[in-house]
């Protein structure tokens, strides 16, 4: 990141040098969401063609999380969050068969994230946010602002097994 009176410059994506690092992922679609401040988009992954997330917020700042549903994986339930922004310059990476989520601490913000797999509507799942087993510690923001969608989504244990990872 490079940082001047002017702005910032980030490179947001390299390939070779992430490579050096044993990031070896092929990416086939970019995405960008718009959320005001208190938006909760979450906790969403996609089944039974998964997808990898590399996930940036490019305005404003989000707590980002992702959850492993992956069964069998020594993490199992665990989360990971990370407060996102451009001025933090990170990026996080959430693997085929793990929620993700995010929730605007301060915003608007605008998330980038590019997708290993196509989206698949019929593929599309999803884990209620407040699921008590996972006990996400999402930060106050306030009133969330949360999606019909994903109001109504199940709890983990009410996921038939083939529904998942």
């Amino acid at each position: 990141m490079y940082r001047d009176h002017r702005g910032v410059f980030m490179e947001a994506w390299h390939q070779e040098k992430l490579a050096e690092h044993g990031f070896h992922h092929e990416f086939v679609q970019d995405n960008v969401s718009y959320s005001e401040p208190g938006v909760l988009r979450g906790l969403h992954y996609q089944w039974p063609n998964p997808q990898g997330k590399l996930v940036q917020c490019l305005q404003g700042e989000i707590w980002d999380v992702c959850v492993d549903i992956r069964a069998g994986s020594p993490t199992f339930g665990q989360h990971f969050g990370l407060l996102m922004s451009l001025e933090r310059g990170n990026a996080l990476y959430v693997p085929e068969g793990c929620l993700h989520g995010f929730v605007v601490t301060t915003g608007p913000a605008v998330v980038a994230y590019k997708v290993t797999a196509p989206f698949s509507a019929p593929d599309d799942r999803g884990v209620h946010f407040l699921d008590p087993e996972l006990s996400v510690p999402w930060p106050d923001v306030g009133e969330i602002i949360v999606s019909e969608k994903d109001t109504n989504l199940p709890l983990l244990k009410d996921i038939e097994k083939s529904g998942r990872p």
